[in-house]
């Protein structure tokens, strides 16, 4: 297969994923303690470049089913920016002992956005210094905690 199409199938393919993972565990995935086990799936620019854009479309369509362009807008460019800083750490965290670095983008670009999101698009009560709390304790389960699973898999398999 070329390339270029592989590229495109490995994109849509994350894409999908993340968008399922995100509905169907939808009731862990929002508010404000939430385990969005998509996240799990950020791991995955350490290994390929096409899981940029896989991660950013899932989030970006996983957005708008949810109902709140803000969110779906504001979401995607965090997952966005949190992809790219994962891929190029990825490229320096190859051994065994420091691969967990590449969980720490998603973690650290979501509780700084997510919070600003549930405050100013959802207007949800408890402040942001509290979200940031919670938001990266579910994202240091989902993308850290999974993330970490997936990395050891991915590499074992060498699926990617």
């Amino acid at each position: 297969m070329q390339p270029r199409i592989k590229n495109l199938v490995v994109a849509a393919i994350i894409a999908a994923l993340y968008t399922v993972l995100t509905v169907v565990f939808a009731p862990l995935a929002s508010g404000v303690i939430q385990v969005r086990i998509a996240e799990a799936l950020t791991v995955l620019p350490a290994f390929t470049p096409a899981a940029i854009p896989g991660l950013f479309i899932g989030c970006l369509v996983s957005g708008f089913i949810g109902g709140n362009p803000i969110d779906a807008l504001a979401g995607s460019g965090a997952t966005l920016i949190a992809a790219i800083l994962t891929y190029f750490i990825g490229k320096k965290c190859r051994s065994n002992k420091t691969f967990w670095i590449c969980t720490l983008p998603p973690i650290v670009i979501n509780a700084i956005v997510v919070p600003l999101i549930l405050e100013y698009a959802y207007h949800l009560e408890g402040g942001v210094w509290f979200f940031v709390l919670t938001v990266a304790c579910g994202q240091a389960v989902a993308a850290g905690l999974l993330g970490c699973l997936l990395y050891k898999i991915v590499k074992k398999i060498d699926i990617l």
